[in-house]
Protein backbone atom coordinates (compact mmCIF):
# COMPACT_ATOMS: atom_id res chain seq x y z
CA UNK A 1 0.00 0.00 0.00
CA UNK A 2 2.93 2.26 0.91
CA UNK A 3 4.11 1.30 -2.72
CA UNK A 4 0.89 2.62 -4.59
CA UNK A 5 0.31 5.47 -2.06
CA UNK A 6 3.50 6.85 -3.51
CA UNK A 7 3.27 6.23 -7.10
CA UNK A 8 -0.60 8.18 -6.71
CA UNK A 9 1.66 11.18 -5.06
CA UNK A 10 4.18 11.39 -7.61
CA UNK A 11 1.68 11.43 -10.34
CA UNK A 12 -0.77 13.63 -8.42
CA UNK A 13 2.09 15.95 -8.81
CA UNK A 14 2.89 15.76 -12.02
CA UNK A 15 -1.09 15.68 -13.07
CA UNK A 16 -2.89 17.29 -10.94
CA UNK A 17 -5.87 17.64 -13.23
CA UNK A 18 -5.87 13.68 -13.09
CA UNK A 19 -8.38 12.12 -10.47
CA UNK A 20 -6.33 9.26 -8.99
CA UNK A 21 -7.53 6.07 -6.95
CA UNK A 22 -6.03 3.30 -5.21
CA UNK A 23 -7.56 -0.26 -5.57
CA UNK A 24 -6.92 -2.37 -2.60
CA UNK A 25 -6.53 -5.96 -3.15
CA UNK A 26 -5.51 -8.51 -1.07
CA UNK A 27 -3.31 -11.46 -3.34
CA UNK A 28 -2.66 -15.02 -2.75
CA UNK A 29 0.88 -14.21 -1.56
CA UNK A 30 -0.71 -12.06 1.19
CA UNK A 31 -2.81 -14.90 2.40
CA UNK A 32 -0.93 -17.89 2.77
CA UNK A 33 1.24 -17.42 5.07
CA UNK A 34 2.55 -20.65 6.80
CA UNK A 35 4.48 -22.22 4.18
CA UNK A 36 7.60 -21.12 2.04
CA UNK A 37 6.38 -19.08 -1.29
CA UNK A 38 8.97 -21.88 -2.87
CA UNK A 39 6.60 -24.57 -1.95
CA UNK A 40 3.01 -22.84 -3.12
CA UNK A 41 3.75 -21.01 -6.38
CA UNK A 42 6.56 -18.45 -6.13
CA UNK A 43 6.07 -14.49 -7.19
CA UNK A 44 3.05 -14.92 -9.15
CA UNK A 45 1.20 -15.48 -5.75
CA UNK A 46 1.34 -11.44 -5.44
CA UNK A 47 0.55 -10.21 -8.89
CA UNK A 48 -2.45 -12.33 -10.74
CA UNK A 49 -4.90 -10.45 -9.01
CA UNK A 50 -3.49 -7.49 -9.61
CA UNK A 51 -3.41 -8.55 -13.55
CA UNK A 52 -7.01 -9.79 -13.31
CA UNK A 53 -7.99 -6.41 -12.32
CA UNK A 54 -6.22 -4.55 -15.31
CA UNK A 55 -7.20 -7.07 -17.70
CA UNK A 56 -11.06 -6.63 -16.60
CA UNK A 57 -10.46 -2.78 -16.46
CA UNK A 58 -11.16 -2.16 -12.95
CA UNK A 59 -7.46 -1.06 -12.57
CA UNK A 60 -5.07 0.80 -14.86
CA UNK A 61 -1.71 -0.20 -13.51
CA UNK A 62 -0.28 -2.26 -10.60
CA UNK A 63 2.57 -1.23 -8.88
CA UNK A 64 4.94 -4.05 -7.77
CA UNK A 65 8.04 -4.05 -5.35
CA UNK A 66 10.60 -5.56 -8.63
CA UNK A 67 12.36 -8.58 -6.53
CA UNK A 68 8.53 -10.19 -6.47
CA UNK A 69 7.48 -9.97 -9.85
CA UNK A 70 7.68 -13.10 -11.83
CA UNK A 71 10.81 -13.17 -14.15
CA UNK A 72 8.18 -13.53 -17.45
CA UNK A 73 4.96 -11.53 -17.94
CA UNK A 74 1.49 -13.15 -19.26
CA UNK A 75 1.08 -11.59 -23.07
CA UNK A 76 -0.39 -8.89 -23.03
CA UNK A 77 0.95 -6.90 -20.06
CA UNK A 78 4.45 -4.87 -19.60
CA UNK A 79 6.28 -3.10 -17.36
CA UNK A 80 6.60 0.40 -18.20
CA UNK A 81 8.49 1.81 -15.34
CA UNK A 82 10.96 1.49 -12.82
CA UNK A 83 11.21 4.38 -10.12
CA UNK A 84 14.59 5.33 -8.68
CA UNK A 85 16.07 2.23 -6.85
CA UNK A 86 15.77 2.34 -2.63
CA UNK A 87 18.77 0.90 -0.53
CA UNK A 88 19.48 -2.77 -1.93
CA UNK A 89 20.55 -3.85 1.12
CA UNK A 90 19.80 -6.62 3.00
CA UNK A 91 19.20 -5.69 6.57
CA UNK A 92 19.94 -7.31 10.06
CA UNK A 93 17.27 -7.48 12.39
CA UNK A 94 17.45 -7.92 15.84
CA UNK A 95 16.39 -7.01 19.97
CA UNK A 96 20.05 -8.95 21.17
CA UNK A 97 22.37 -8.87 18.77
CA UNK A 98 24.51 -6.44 16.55
CA UNK A 99 25.23 -8.78 13.33
CA UNK A 100 24.80 -12.45 12.20
CA UNK A 101 28.59 -12.51 13.05
CA UNK A 102 27.31 -11.99 17.00
CA UNK A 103 25.10 -14.83 17.19
CA UNK A 104 25.87 -18.02 19.15
CA UNK A 105 26.01 -21.24 17.77
CA UNK A 106 22.69 -22.82 16.99
CA UNK A 107 20.85 -18.97 17.44
CA UNK A 108 17.56 -19.06 14.74
CA UNK A 109 17.62 -17.15 11.93
CA UNK A 110 13.99 -16.18 10.00
CA UNK A 111 13.96 -15.35 6.58
CA UNK A 112 11.29 -16.01 3.60
CA UNK A 113 14.47 -16.27 1.28
CA UNK A 114 16.02 -19.19 -0.27
CA UNK A 115 18.72 -17.22 -1.25
CA UNK A 116 19.54 -15.33 2.14
CA UNK A 117 19.25 -19.04 3.77
CA UNK A 118 22.15 -19.79 0.99
CA UNK A 119 24.31 -17.06 1.90
CA UNK A 120 23.82 -17.46 5.85
CA UNK A 121 24.41 -20.78 5.81
CA UNK A 122 27.53 -20.60 3.67
CA UNK A 123 29.05 -17.77 6.14
CA UNK A 124 27.73 -19.14 9.46
CA UNK A 125 26.58 -22.70 9.05
CA UNK A 126 26.30 -23.22 12.89
CA UNK A 127 22.99 -21.06 12.83
CA UNK A 128 19.70 -22.33 12.46
CA UNK A 129 17.57 -20.90 9.84
CA UNK A 130 13.94 -21.40 9.67
CA UNK A 131 10.89 -20.05 7.33
CA UNK A 132 9.03 -16.52 8.03
CA UNK A 133 6.34 -15.65 5.96
CA UNK A 134 3.96 -12.36 6.74
CA UNK A 135 3.89 -8.82 5.94
CA UNK A 136 6.35 -6.57 8.02
CA UNK A 137 4.62 -5.89 10.92
CA UNK A 138 3.88 -9.71 11.29
CA UNK A 139 7.88 -10.38 10.77
CA UNK A 140 8.75 -7.90 13.58
CA UNK A 141 5.99 -9.70 15.77
CA UNK A 142 7.61 -13.08 15.66
CA UNK A 143 11.27 -11.28 16.47
CA UNK A 144 9.67 -9.32 19.18
CA UNK A 145 7.92 -12.62 20.85
CA UNK A 146 11.26 -14.34 20.52
CA UNK A 147 10.74 -16.91 18.10
CA UNK A 148 13.89 -15.96 16.56
CA UNK A 149 16.99 -14.60 17.77
CA UNK A 150 17.36 -12.26 14.61
CA UNK A 151 15.52 -11.82 11.22
CA UNK A 152 16.99 -10.88 7.92
CA UNK A 153 14.61 -8.21 5.76
CA UNK A 154 14.98 -6.02 2.73
CA UNK A 155 16.51 -3.10 3.96
CA UNK A 156 13.97 -0.65 1.09
CA UNK A 157 10.54 -2.04 3.15
CA UNK A 158 12.18 -0.64 6.68
CA UNK A 159 13.17 2.21 5.67
CA UNK A 160 9.77 2.83 2.97
CA UNK A 161 7.56 2.47 6.03
CA UNK A 162 9.62 4.17 8.47
CA UNK A 163 11.45 2.15 10.67
CA UNK A 164 15.34 2.15 9.78
CA UNK A 165 15.58 2.48 13.80
CA UNK A 166 14.75 -1.70 13.46
CA UNK A 167 18.03 -2.21 11.37
CA UNK A 168 20.32 -3.29 13.81
CA UNK A 169 23.24 -3.61 10.70
CA UNK A 170 23.20 -3.06 6.71
CA UNK A 171 24.96 -6.37 5.17
CA UNK A 172 26.79 -5.26 1.98
CA UNK A 173 26.25 -7.34 -1.11
CA UNK A 174 29.76 -8.53 -0.64
CA UNK A 175 28.05 -11.00 2.20
CA UNK A 176 24.85 -11.16 1.21
CA UNK A 177 24.17 -10.37 -2.82
CA UNK A 178 21.03 -8.81 -3.32
CA UNK A 179 18.02 -10.21 -5.23
CA UNK A 180 17.60 -9.46 -8.79
CA UNK A 181 15.47 -5.95 -8.77
CA UNK A 182 15.76 -5.64 -4.80
CA UNK A 183 15.13 -2.62 -3.36
CA UNK A 184 13.35 -0.74 -7.10
CA UNK A 185 9.54 -0.30 -7.56
CA UNK A 186 7.89 -0.74 -11.14
CA UNK A 187 4.91 -0.09 -12.51
CA UNK A 188 2.98 -2.52 -14.58
CA UNK A 189 0.33 -2.03 -17.58
CA UNK A 190 -1.33 -3.42 -20.67
CA UNK A 191 0.94 -3.31 -22.86
CA UNK A 192 -1.73 -2.03 -25.31
CA UNK A 193 -1.85 1.26 -22.94
CA UNK A 194 0.64 3.33 -24.97
CA UNK A 195 -0.84 6.45 -23.71
CA UNK A 196 -0.02 5.36 -19.87
CA UNK A 197 3.15 4.59 -20.96
CA UNK A 198 3.35 8.09 -22.10
CA UNK A 199 2.37 9.52 -18.94
CA UNK A 200 3.96 7.17 -16.76
CA UNK A 201 7.90 7.89 -18.67
CA UNK A 202 9.08 10.88 -16.19
CA UNK A 203 8.61 8.47 -13.09
CA UNK A 204 11.16 6.02 -15.08
CA UNK A 205 14.87 6.08 -13.51
CA UNK A 206 17.07 5.15 -16.11
CA UNK A 207 20.03 3.78 -13.92
CA UNK A 208 17.79 1.90 -12.16
CA UNK A 209 16.04 0.30 -15.28
CA UNK A 210 19.21 -0.74 -16.31
CA UNK A 211 20.36 -2.24 -13.60
CA UNK A 212 17.32 -4.26 -12.87
CA UNK A 213 17.70 -5.31 -16.36
CA UNK A 214 20.60 -7.14 -16.56
CA UNK A 215 19.21 -8.52 -13.47
CA UNK A 216 16.18 -9.84 -14.29
CA UNK A 217 17.72 -11.16 -17.59
CA UNK A 218 20.20 -13.44 -16.16
CA UNK A 219 17.75 -14.32 -13.33
CA UNK A 220 15.19 -15.53 -16.47
CA UNK A 221 18.19 -17.18 -18.42
CA UNK A 222 18.13 -19.96 -15.26
CA UNK A 223 14.19 -19.68 -14.72
CA UNK A 224 14.41 -17.11 -11.95
CA UNK A 225 11.62 -17.70 -9.10
CA UNK A 226 11.05 -18.39 -5.03
CA UNK A 227 12.41 -21.69 -5.75
CA UNK A 228 16.06 -21.49 -6.74
CA UNK A 229 18.61 -19.40 -4.55
CA UNK A 230 19.77 -16.72 -6.88
CA UNK A 231 21.02 -13.22 -6.55
CA UNK A 232 22.14 -10.59 -8.83
CA UNK A 233 22.76 -6.78 -8.30
CA UNK A 234 24.11 -4.54 -10.73
CA UNK A 235 25.73 -0.71 -10.64
CA UNK A 236 25.71 1.66 -13.07
CA UNK A 237 28.75 4.41 -13.21
CA UNK A 238 28.39 6.41 -16.13
CA UNK A 239 29.11 4.08 -19.22
CA UNK A 240 29.71 1.27 -17.56
CA UNK A 241 27.75 -1.04 -15.41
CA UNK A 242 29.56 -3.78 -13.03
CA UNK A 243 27.47 -7.09 -12.42
CA UNK A 244 28.19 -9.53 -10.10
CA UNK A 245 25.64 -12.85 -9.67
CA UNK A 246 25.29 -16.05 -7.47
CA UNK A 247 23.60 -19.23 -7.68
CA UNK A 248 24.02 -21.75 -4.69
CA UNK A 249 22.16 -24.88 -2.75
CA UNK A 250 20.31 -23.89 -0.19
CA UNK A 251 22.59 -24.72 2.61
CA UNK A 252 25.20 -23.07 0.96
CA UNK A 253 27.84 -25.90 0.20
CA UNK A 254 27.84 -25.59 -3.48
CA UNK A 255 28.20 -21.54 -4.89
CA UNK A 256 28.65 -20.42 -8.38
CA UNK A 257 29.74 -17.18 -8.62
CA UNK A 258 30.78 -14.66 -10.93
CA UNK A 259 31.14 -10.88 -11.60
CA UNK A 260 31.49 -8.55 -14.94
CA UNK A 261 31.75 -4.99 -16.26
CA UNK A 262 30.23 -3.52 -19.55
CA UNK A 263 28.45 -0.98 -21.76
CA UNK A 264 25.41 0.44 -18.92
CA UNK A 265 23.63 0.55 -22.25
CA UNK A 266 23.24 -3.16 -23.34
CA UNK A 267 22.36 -4.43 -19.90
CA UNK A 268 20.47 -7.26 -21.54
CA UNK A 269 23.70 -8.46 -22.98
CA UNK A 270 25.31 -7.95 -19.62
CA UNK A 271 22.80 -10.55 -17.87
CA UNK A 272 23.35 -13.07 -20.86
CA UNK A 273 27.04 -13.08 -20.31
CA UNK A 274 26.75 -13.59 -17.22
CA UNK A 275 24.54 -16.15 -17.17
CA UNK A 276 26.72 -18.07 -19.41
CA UNK A 277 30.32 -17.92 -16.71
CA UNK A 278 27.58 -19.03 -13.90
CA UNK A 279 26.49 -21.88 -16.37
CA UNK A 280 30.50 -22.70 -17.17
CA UNK A 281 31.07 -22.72 -13.38
CA UNK A 282 28.03 -24.75 -12.52
CA UNK A 283 25.26 -23.24 -11.62
CA UNK A 284 22.90 -25.53 -14.11
CA UNK A 285 24.10 -28.69 -11.80
CA UNK A 286 23.14 -26.54 -8.82
CA UNK A 287 20.51 -25.19 -9.66
CA UNK A 288 19.06 -28.70 -10.40
CA UNK A 289 19.97 -30.30 -7.21
CA UNK A 290 17.88 -27.25 -5.57
CA UNK A 291 15.06 -28.03 -7.72
CA UNK A 292 15.23 -31.83 -6.77
CA UNK A 293 15.33 -31.39 -3.46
Amino acid sequence: MWQAEHVRDRLALLYPQCSIEILGMTTRGDQILDRALSKVGGKGLFVKELEVAMADGRADLAVHSLKDLPMELPSGFTLSTVLEREDPRDAFVSNDYASLADLPPGAVVGTSSLRRQALIAARFPALVIKPLRGNLDTRLAKLDRGEYAAIILAAAGLKRLGLPQRIKALIEPEQSLPAPGQGAMAIEILSSRSDLAEMLAPLNHRDSALAVTAERTLSRYFGGSCQIPLAAFATVDGPIMHLRAMVATPDGLQVAAAEISGPADAPAELGQRIALILQERGAVAILDACRDA
